[in-house]
């Protein structure tokens, strides 16, 4: 990570309390963007310092993106109590009216991993602060993304070939559903957690961003 990396831990006002987050930045950056990562689910250890999360968080600060990770409601030093992804939504919108605060003047792209995917990109997709959406081992196989279908902002799917959670005929059929501009990287091999292939995810999510910055995908 760079040397000028800023770490700012903080606590941002939610809708059921107040929500751990880190915010991340370069100090001597002039950023064109600012990125929001949502981890997976709750109930089963997922925090915002979980590997694939971090990666895609690194992935955009490499890039001189304002990154803010954050804990959902109940979750490490987070208020609140597990929302079966209806609050976990919101917290999500309280995050984005963070980053609008402190970036008033930058579009928004969030990425989301897992049940952070779901949550995520189900907020992103309709709130025009954001302009591009990524998906990181999307769990078609457990969570209804039809929402998605009609969004026309740019959207990247990153996906372990081997997983269970989302699996490749379930999220093949999602993709080729989508509306353009559309982006899928297959991880060949990997798991639901990128297991051993993280730096594959990273670079996924490090080369759309790029194209996002240089405004092939018509985003800026």
């Amino acid at each position: 990570m760079p040397h000028s990396t800023r770490i700012d831990r903080q606590f941002i006002p939610g809708p059921a309390g107040r929500l751990e987050a880190l915010l991340e930045s370069i100090a001597d950056a002039q950023p064109r963007m600012a990125a929001l990562v949502c981890h997976p689910h709750p109930l089963y250890g997922g925090t915002m310092h979980t590997k694939a999360v971090f990666r895609a968080a690194k992935a955009a600060l490499s890039l001189g993106l304002p990154t803010l990770r954050f804990n959902f409601r109940g979750v490490g030093k987070s208020e609140g109590h597990f929302a079966q992804g209806i609050g976990e939504r919101d917290d999500a919108r309280a995050a984005l009216d963070f980053l609008t605060e402190r970036f008033p003047a930058l579009p928004l792209v969030v990425m989301g991993f897992s049940f952070g995917s779901w949550v995520g990109l189900t907020v992103g997709a309709s709130d025009p602060r954001v302009t591009a959406l990524v998906g990181l081992g999307v769990p078609a196989g457990s969570y209804d993304f039809s929402f998605l279908l009609p969004v026309t902002k740019p959207k990247l799917i990153v996906q372990g070939s081997e997983d269970v959670h989302g699996p490749r005929d379930r999220v093949n059929e999602l993709f080729s559903a989508l509306a353009e501009p559309k982006q899928i990287h297959w991880v060949e091999g990997a798991d639901h957690f990128f297991t051993g292939r993280l730096e594959e995810e990273q670079s996924a999510v490090h080369y759309f961003l790029v194209q996002l910055l240089k405004g092939s995908t018509s985003v800026l």
